[in-house]
């Protein structure tokens, strides 16, 4: 897993050793990170942010790509293309490498409970406080899908 203050350092390294290492789907991958983080950069300098995006926002936009990946993986299967569905597969692992290591369901229950009582948060109005705190503090850590209904479960209880 990458330190995230080196993560587009790392990035760079790693494309560099798959192209010398003539590894297609790895080299084509990590372009396709780097390309999205681009793309966000120059969004951040329309937003006069001059340094670009932050490691969390790197971090998110991987888990975006996981996600992703998973879904058209899904599609490729129930259409009948599993070559196409475990190259997305195949994918993902690449991503995740530079991703920090998923909280357990359990780490993330904990860390929610902590957070809603740490806000002193009461009803489901409160919940886009706590869904942001999960989304800054844990970024590309926690699956905001299920974190949703534990948090909605927290506040409703």
């Amino acid at each position: 897993m990458a330190e995230t203050a080196t993560l587009r350092t790392q990035l760079n390294e790693s494309t560099k050793t798959a192209m010398k290492e003539k590894d297609k789907l790895r080299v084509s991958t990590l372009r396709l990170i780097s390309a999205a983080i681009k793309d966000r950069d120059i969004a951040a300098r329309a937003e006069d942010r001059c340094d670009g995006i932050e490691d969390s926002e790197i971090l998110s936009l991987l888990a975006k790509m996981v996600k992703q990946r998973k879904e058209s993986a899904q599609t490729y299967e129930d259409n009948g293309r599993p070559e196409l569905a475990e190259r997305e597969r195949e994918e993902i692992e690449i991503i995740r490498e530079f991703m920090p290591k998923p909280l357990s369901e359990d780490e993330m229950k904990t860390i929610i409970a902590d957070l809603v009582e740490s806000s002193g948060a009461t009803g489901l109005k409160d919940m886009g406080k706590i869904m942001g705190q999960l989304k800054s503090g844990y970024a590309g850590r926690v699956d905001m899908g299920k974190a949703g209904a534990v948090v909605k479960e927290h506040l409703c209880n």
